[in-house]
């Protein structure tokens, strides 16, 4: 789903047959400001999408933006202005607010974690662990907070895990069968497979054809152990479990790549509040 087919789509949900509220309360000639009030401490995120959203409502609405997307933000901070039409303002209101709050607590826990492992050369990634339809919100976030995005979708790489090892009958069968369906359906997509212990990533490395070998739920030790196996010659992620406080212990492994599902699943939201002036 684009972002515009996502705007368009939340504001049918909230919108409805009519703001009544406002449509009740308010002239239709009135005109207002209001401005997008900080209530916590975190990074910025969504500064862009809030003018998409107040576009598409009255694009004669103007925003002025005091703070960028990815700035570190307090209390008391105003991040921009808008003004225009007092209706439209509020129709775009709780929309603004829930994407601008849910996207700034994710970039602020992204920046944190990537803060704590800056001096490595690992990097950060997200995971498909998303919220269905404002998955593209939450990546965007992920890379405000200076994370870096995995796959999209189950359609832009092969991604082989434990399900399909277990259903396929072994990590080579799996590989195989793969790279078969690559070539017969003309696709050029990056392969990528679970490792669960340093056989796995023996059989993996006797293969041809992959790309990358996720070193899924190992300890630091055994991560650090599977790397020196690896020894360059694929891509290395890893996978399961890793949190802000074990993070750096898993980047110090030397591991190329580590996603961390939590980036989107289990990031708070920043309070922040639109405020008539």
């Amino acid at each position: 789903m684009s972002i515009e087919d996502f705007i368009t789509n939340a504001l049918e949900e909230d919108i409805g047959s009519g703001d009544h509220t406002s449509l009740a309360c308010i002239p239709t000639d009135a005109r207002g400001k209001a401005h997008l009030l900080v209530k916590g401490r975190g990074v910025i995120a969504g500064v862009e999408l809030a003018k998409s959203i107040f576009s598409v409502i009255d694009k004669t609405l103007v925003l002025e933006e005091f703070i960028a997307d990815g700035s570190a933000v307090k209390s008391g901070d105003i991040v921009f202005e808008v003004k225009g039409s007092a209706q439209a303002i509020l129709k775009g209101e709780r929309l603004v607010l829930n994407c601008m709050q849910r996207m700034s607590g994710i970039a602020t826990l992204t920046r944190k974690m990537v803060s704590s492992i800056a001096d490595l050369n690992t990097k950060l990634l997200d995971t498909r662990k998303t919220t269905p339809g404002f998955r593209a919100i939450e990546k965007w976030a992920v890379k405000i907070g200076g994370g870096e995005n995995h796959r999209f979708g189950l359609f832009d790489m092969i991604m082989i895990k434990d399900n399909h090892i277990d259903f396929s009958k072994g990590i080579k069968e799996a590989i195989e069968s793969a790279q078969s369906y690559l070539i017969s359906n003309k696709l050029n997509l990056p392969i990528a497979i679970e490792a669960r212990n340093l056989q796995d990533v023996k059989t993996i490395l006797s293969a041809a054809g992959v790309n990358r070998i996720m070193l899924d739920n190992m300890t630091p030790q055994l991560m650090k152990d599977a790397v020196d196996q690896i020894s360059g010659k694929i891509e290395t992620e890893a996978t399961g479990g890793i949190t802000l406080e074990n993070l750096r212990d898993y980047a110090e492994t030397r591991v190329d790549f580590i996603s961390v599902g939590a980036l989107t699943h289990s990031a708070g939201s920043l309070d922040l509040s639109l405020k008539a002036i």
